[in-house]
């Protein structure tokens, strides 16, 4: 998969793998998986196209694809992470990055603005900066109002239509790690690590479901360290309403050369573990998802 340049902003910013009827009451979002890199980003970056896309999900939405045969829609964002990040906060600004200052909205000591990946990311996943010069906030407004606020209007509708449609939903935001040295399964911390912002996102059913699941398989899985859930879990989460977030994040070292961003044949066995898993969610008896 080569990354794309685009002489603008993508239009739309979001794509939307949709059933011909949804039949079962998940959505999955795919929001990191983007690779449409803007020509004036890619102008302003101090780093080159491929060192950009160390941030990216890569093949992510690939592994997700078969939704919509399962009567479940996907949302995948088309701009990459390293541009905006959806799996935040609409402004967690680093007010270092930025040449005028930054209104007292803007949310400027989170811990993910702390690590620069905040909304408009300060670096890519290996520490280093992104940007040659500083960026005027009018052009954070810009990308917030193109990209952010178009993925999550058409995320939380999902969501909304599909608990009004079967009395609760369940969103899967799926995610990839990278592993903590290239290549070394044997340092790996895990195959996967599921985040329900420990056990406040989701019934534990659902996590538990997922768990078991993966478990049979084989995979070495974990809760909530170190991805416990961002944003969109924390956010969308609020199973006393019937709505459920789980947040899965999978080792990109057993799909993926991380080296080359290239497929390693194991992503075709994955895809279809991924597909079983998320039908074995869809599964799930009402009771324990409906609203309390």
């Amino acid at each position: 998969m080569d990354a794309s340049v685009d002489a603008a902003t993508p239009e739309p910013a979001f794509e939307l793998l949709a059933p011909d009827e949804q039949t079962k009451p998940l959505v999955l979002a795919s929001p990191h998986s983007g690779n449409r890199y803007p020509a004036e980003f890619l102008a302003a970056a101090r780093l080159d196209p491929r060192a950009l896309r160390k941030s990216e999900d890569c093949f992510v939405d690939e592994i997700f694809a078969g939704a919509p045969a399962l009567g479940i829609p996907l949302i995948r964002a088309l701009f990459p992470r390293a541009f905006l990040d959806v799996n935040r906060e609409a402004y967690e600004l680093d007010p270092e990055m930025f040449a005028d200052p930054l209104p007292p909205y803007v949310n400027t000591r989170s811990p993910r603005v702390a690590a620069g990946l905040g909304t408009i990311a300060r670096v890519v996943a290996n520490g280093e900066d992104i940007y040659r010069g500083k960026l005027r906030f009018s052009e954070a407004v810009r990308r917030v109002e193109q990209c952010y606020t178009p993925y999550h209007t058409a995320l939380r509708r999902l969501v909304e239509d599909t608990r009004a449609r079967f009395g609760h939903a369940v969103l899967v935001d799926c995610h990839s790690m990278p592993s903590p040295g290239l290549g070394d399964r044997d340092n790996r911390r895990s195959d996967i690590v599921l985040g329900d912002c420990f056990g406040n996102s989701c019934a534990p059913v659902v996590t538990e479901t997922a768990e078991r699941f993966l478990r049979g398989l084989g995979y070495t899985v974990s809760r909530n360290a170190p991805y416990a859930g961002g944003y969109t879990t924390r956010h969308y989460g609020r199973p006393r309403q019937g709505i459920h977030a789980l947040q899965i994040e999978i080792s990109r070292d057993l799909y993926m050369d991380e080296a080359t961003l290239s497929r390693l044949p194991f992503l075709t066995v994955l895809t279809r573990h991924m597909h079983e898993m998320v039908d074995n969610i869809a599964h799930l008896p009402p009771s324990p998802l409906a609203p309390r």
